[in-house]
């Protein structure tokens, strides 16, 4: 039986830190009926330096088993006026993600699931990922989405006192 993964990449949005620095984060939705994913739908947003550290970690965590798609480049001129730059880019991880999701073995990878199911930063999904939070994989996957936290704080505060074990 053919399971289905279908994945989205959509919704550019300039994210502020400060009068100077300024970046532009996705949506990234998920649908799937594979036993590989707890929930069947899902979605993040995630920025382009996220997308690189995913692909790092699945090349190491596939011990070079795998060869990646690429990531759309990291252009040196791109201008977050440029609506033209910014659906290149999209398109771009968006094809990188449907690829990945092909490939069996990656499917097991926990970066990756946290990756497309999660709220977490990169240092909480590192550190989710080799087991040094309180809350397994599955339990941020599974906080995803339920309710809306105001700080990733509050997410390690509620998986700590409210989520059964695995």
């Amino acid at each position: 039986m053919l399971q289905v993964i279908s994945v989205w990449v959509r919704d550019p949005r300039i994210q502020k830190n400060d009068f100077w620095h300024a970046y532009i984060d996705y949506e990234v939705c998920l649908h799937t009926d594979s036993v590989c994913f707890t929930k069947k739908l899902s979605r993040v947003r995630r920025r382009y330096s996220e997308f690189v550290w995913l692909r790092q970690k699945l090349q190491e965590n596939s011990m070079l088993m795998v060869k990646l798609p690429d990531l759309p480049p990291k252009n040196p001129f791109f201008s977050m006026n440029n609506a033209q730059q910014i659906a290149e880019r999209m398109k771009g991880l968006q094809k990188f993600l449907e690829q990945i999701l092909q490939n069996p073995l990656l499917l097991s990878d926990s970066c990756l699931h946290l990756f497309l199911q999660s709220q977490l930063s990169v240092s909480s999904m590192q550190a989710c990922a080799t087991g040094r939070t309180s809350y397994s994989v599955a339990q941020a996957v599974q906080r995803c989405g339920l309710r809306k936290f105001h700080s990733e704080g509050d997410l390690h505060k509620n998986l700590d006192t409210s989520c059964d074990s695995d």
